[in-house]
């Protein structure tokens, strides 16, 4: 598998409806639930939560920020960021 570098990473999210988004692979259910896990901390901190779902290796994001009428904003893309860093280093 070829290195895919976090400038390419960012540049895979979607925008859709008014929201950032992404599919995150993974080798295996534990690899996504602790992706998943790792990122909801870091979501906590900021206030800012995803819709997301999981099913084994797969998780579905959807990213936009409620408070401001439901749009994109850059709460969405800071947790996006954090989403690629955290699945970069998982893939490292």
């Amino acid at each position: 598998m070829l290195a895919v570098t976090f400038a390419q990473l960012f540049a895979m999210w979607k925008e859709e409806n008014n929201s950032l988004n992404k599919e995150f692979v993974f080798d295996n259910f534990v690899d996504a639930f602790g992706w998943m896990t790792q990122v909801a901390i870091e979501a906590e901190k900021m206030n800012h939560h995803p819709t997301w779902s999981n099913s084994w290796n797969k998780v579905q994001v959807q990213l936009c920020t409620h408070d401001a009428g439901n749009t994109i904003t850059e709460k969405d893309h800071r947790l996006a960021r954090i989403m690629d860093k955290y699945y970069h280093d998982k893939q490292s």
